[in-house]
C-alpha cells in the first residue's frame, strides 16, 4: 500500500467519489489487497459492486492501473461514469478517431491518467506497447475485468488474451529495478477449471483468492420444453404478454436469429430491438440508451449484450435458445433482478430426441465440431510453423494461424517468451480444448431433476453450501 493512505483516507475517497457510506463485504479487503499490490482473482456476481474494488485503489495511487476489458461498450459505461466523477480516466479502442487516441497517448506519456482501459488487442498492438513500455512511465497493476472472456474466447475468436500472461513480465523489462506491476483477475462466474486457466494463464503469484456464492434468492429458475419451433415462439409471447411493461432480455444464439426474432416480435406490436456484435457503435449505444431509459422494454439480443450494463429492474431474462456454456448462462441470468425484487429466468429447449425441432441439437454440433475443425487445423499447421516465431510475421503468412497459436498454447505445446514472441515445444502430451467438457455440462444442466440452483453451485465449486439443500423455488423444487 502507498504507505501514505490509511484505512480513514481510503474511505474518506470512496465516499468522496462514489457518495456510498461504507463498503459492502468484501469489498473493503478487496480494496487493500489491490492496494497492498497483491495479485488477486476476485469472483463476485453481477450487480455486487466490482468495479469499485478496482477503480479505488488506481485512483489512490500515483501511475496509471492498465484495465483489460472486452467490450467497447463495456469500457464506454465505466469511463463515462469515471469521468462524470472528475477521475482521470481514459480508454483506447480501434473505433476512436486518431485525434482521440493521440490525445490519450500524449496523457499517458504525461503521466495524467490512474485508469487507462483498452481490449487485450490495443493492449498488444505496437503503437501502444511501445508507449507502455516506457521506462519512465508508471504502471500499477494489470486489472482483467470480466477475466471469464479469457476462458469462453481465449481459444477461439480472441486470441490475444493467451498472451497476456507474457505482459507483466515483458513491461518490467523496461521498468527500474524493483518495479512491482500487480494483476487482479475479475469476473461473476468461474467454476474451478476455469479459475485454474486464468491463474496459470495470467501467471499470478499466489494470488489471494476472493469467491462471492452466485446464489441469488429473488432469482428463480425455470426451464421449458418447446416442442416444434413455433410452440417456442408461442411460449415467449405468451411469457411477455402476462408481463406487460417489464424490462426483460431475451437471448439468441446468432445474428440473425435475433434479427429475426426482434422482426417477428414487432409484427406483433412490440417495441423491440435486436442487439449483436455486427452492429456500429452508434446503432449498439442507441439500443442500449433506450432500454436503459426504459423506451424499449425487453432487446433481443446475442451474447454480446449486458456485460457490465447496469440496469437493477431487469424482471425476466429468456433464453429463448440455451446457451453452449454454463458460465454464460449464470452471467446472463444474473442480469436479473439486481434489485433484489423477485425476477424470473426461462429457458426454451426442444424435447431430449429432438426428432420435432431438431434445432438446439444441430446448434450444439455445430459448435462441438467447429471447436474440432479448430484443434484440428492446429494440429496440421503446428507442422508447418517456424520452432520460434514473432506473431506478425506468422499471421501474415499463414492468415489462419493466431487462433491455432492459442489453441496451441492451452494444449500446453506452444510458450509465449514474451507478448510477440512465441516457442513451440516438442514431445508434450496434448490436452484436448478445455471447453468440450464444459458444453456437456450445460446439457446435464437443462435436463436435471435436481434443484437447478443446487446444480449451479455445485459446478461452480460450492460443494459444501448445497448438501441436502433446495432453493424452492426453481421448477424443479415446486
Amino acid at each position: 500500500m502507498n504507505q501514505t493512505k490509511s484505512w480513514d483516507e481510503v474511505r474518506a475517497a470512496f465516499q468522496k467519489i462514489w457518495g456510498y457510506e461504507d463498503f459492502r463485504p468484501p469489498q473493503g479487503e478487496i480494496v487493500s489487497s489491490l492496494l497492498e499490490q497483491k495479485d488477486s482473482l476476485i469472483i463476485m456476481p453481477t450487480g455486487g459492486g466490482k468495479s469499485i474494488c478496482f477503480q479505488l485503489p488506481a485512483l489512490l495511487q500515483t501511475g496509471v492501473t492498465l484495465v483489460v476489458s472486452p467490450l467497447v461498450a463495456l469500457m464506454e459505461n465505466q469511463v463515462q461514469e469515471l469521468i462524470q466523477r472528475q477521475q482521470k480516466a481514459a480508454l483506447l479502442h480501434s473505433e476512436l478517431p486518431s485525434w482521440q487516441r493521440r490525445a490519450t497517448l500524449q496523457a499517458l506519456a504525461k503521466q495524467q491518467l490512474r485508469l487507462l482501459y483498452l481490449s487485450p488487442e490495443t493492449l498488444l498492438s505496437p503503437p501502444v506497447w511501445e508507449k507502455l513500455s516506457q521506462p519512465q512511465l508508471q504502471i500499477n497493476g494489470l486489472i482483467l475485468d470480466e477475466a471469464h472472456c479469457l476462458v469462453q474466447w481465449g481459444e477461439t475468436f480472441r486470441p490475444a488474451y493467451r498472451r497476456l500472461g507474457t505482459v507483466r513480465p515483458a513491461l518490467l523489462k523496461h521498468k527500474p529495478p524493483g518495479t512491482k506491476i500487480s494483476i487482479a483477475a475479475f469476473t461473476a462466474t468461474a467454476d474451478p477449471s476455469a479459475q485454474k486457466i486464468i491463474q496459470t494463464v495470467l501467471q499470478l503469484q499466489q494470488p489471494e483468492i476472493f469467491r462471492l456464492n452466485p446464489y441469488r434468492p429473488n432469482l428463480h429458475l425455470n426451464v421449458r420444453i418447446a416442442w416444434t419451433p413455433r410452440g417456442r415462439k408461442q411460449q415467449l409471447l405468451k411469457f411477455i404478454q402476462n408481463r406487460p411493461g417489464q424490462a426483460g432480455l431475451i437471448y439468441v444464439r446468432t445474428r440473425r436469429d435475433s434479427e429475426n426474432l426482434a422482426a417477428w416480435l414487432a409484427e406483433m406490436g412490440y417495441t423491440t430491438a435486436s442487439y449483436h456484435a455486427g452492429l456500429g457503435a452508434t446503432e449498439r449505444r442507441d439500443v442500449e440508451a433506450n432500454w436503459l431509459g426504459g423506451k424499449i422494454p425487453f432487446v433481443v439480443c446475442t451474447c454480446a449484450f449486458g456485460m457490465g450494463i447496469n440496469k437493477p429492474d431487469v424482471r425476466w431474462v429468456i433464453h429463448f435458445h440455451a446457451p453452449h456454456l454454463l458460465s454464460e448462462y449464470v452471467q446472463e441470468i444474473g442480469r436479473a433482478g439486481r434489485d433484489g425484487k423477485p425476477a424470473e429466468a426461462l429457458t426454451l429447449i426442444s424435447e431430449p430426441t429432438g426428432w420435432l425441432d431438431g434445432e438446439d441439437k444441430q446448434r450444439q454440433q455445430f459448435f462441438v465440431e467447429k471447436m474440432r475443425s479448430q484443434q484440428q487445423k492446429a494440429q496440421q499447421l503446428i507442422k508447418k510453423l517456424p520452432q520460434q516465431g514473432e506473431i506478425n510475421q506468422v499471421t501474415r503468412q499463414f492468415p489462419d494461424s493466431e487462433v491455432a497459436l492459442a489453441l496451441l498454447h492451452s494444449s500446453g505445446q506452444l510458450n509465449w517468451l514474451d507478448p510477440f514472441h512465441y516457442k513451440i515445444e516438442p514431445k508434450v502430451k496434448t490436452q484436448p480444448s478445455t471447453q468440450l467438457p464444459a458444453t456437456q455440462q450445460i446439457t446435464q444442466y437443462l435436463n436435471t431433476k435436481q434443484c437447478r440452483w443446487q446444480f449451479l453451485l455445485n459446478a461452480f465449486g460450492f460443494t459444501q453450501e448445497t448438501t441436502n439443500w433446495h432453493c424452492g423455488h426453481c421448477d424443479r423444487c415446486r
